[in-house]
């Protein structure tokens, strides 16, 4: 069985429940700019998305063109909706089923790990009062790389932080734009679906729930991607 030199994790729907955190956010935020709560479809779409995706979304969904709206108002509703997205996040979040022992299990058994996330730092950092910081060795936030998810700078950077190759890594992920991300990087990616399905590929495995994983199964997970 090949050596698993690293996780990176995916946090929002993966570690922790925070997907319906957002929605109420955006829901808030389309109601500050003056329009109906977003459309089941429109919700799918921002699902493991970035800040500027998001608010692209809201605009459009509110009828206006993010391109044409002037810049001090797009940097000021993002303001917003991160403001309110944190007091959010400060109320407490629900752990993903069978996540939290994963993490307690890859502490103890000095497996190193990564958490990889499109949400910008201030925001995690509320969530890393869940997460414990202690379990992580390196932090990856949307605002700290070039391109966010679906491009693969996320987990390229988390694997570096590692000092670890990315094809030696396993990612977890709930979403299809996260699990692309991970995939474009070079990992195997385990893949534990939370708001929306997420299709089969030659780097991924697919599970219901992460209850009951470990580090031996998240190697197992390696192997399988290898075997390919």
């Amino acid at each position: 069985m090949p050596e698993l030199r690293g996780v990176l994790l995916d946090m929002d729907g993966t570690l922790i429940d925070s997907e319906k955190v957002w929605e109420v956010a955006l829901n808030d935020l389309m109601k500050h700019l003056g329009a109906d709560p977003l459309s089941t479809e429109a919700r799918r779409e921002s699902v493991g998305g970035s800040l500027d995706s998001s608010l692209r979304i809201c605009f459009r969904e509110a009828g206006r063109d993010p391109d044409t709206v002037p810049a001090a108002e797009y940097v000021e509703t993002g303001a917003w909706f991160y403001d309110r997205a944190g007091e959010l996040f400060g109320q407490g979040v629900d752990w993903r089923p069978g996540a939290r022992e994963l993490l307690g299990a890859l502490h103890a058994e000095g497996v190193p790990a990564a958490l990889v996330t499109n949400t910008i730092r201030v925001l995690a950092e509320r969530a890393l009062d869940t997460l414990g910081r202690g379990h992580f060795a390196a932090v990856v936030t949307g605002d700290e790389v070039t391109a966010t998810k679906p491009a693969p700078d996320p987990y390229r950077r988390g694997a570096e932080l590692l000092g670890v190759d990315p094809a030696d890594c396993v990612a977890v992920e709930d979403s299809p734009t996260g699990a692309l991300s991970a995939e474009r990087a070079g990992c195997a990616v385990l893949v534990v679906p939370c708001e929306l399905e997420v299709p089969a590929g030659p780097r991924r495995v697919l599970r219901d729930t992460l209850t009951g994983m470990t580090p031996a199964g998240l190697a197992e997970v390696l192997e399988v991607v290898r075997g390919r």
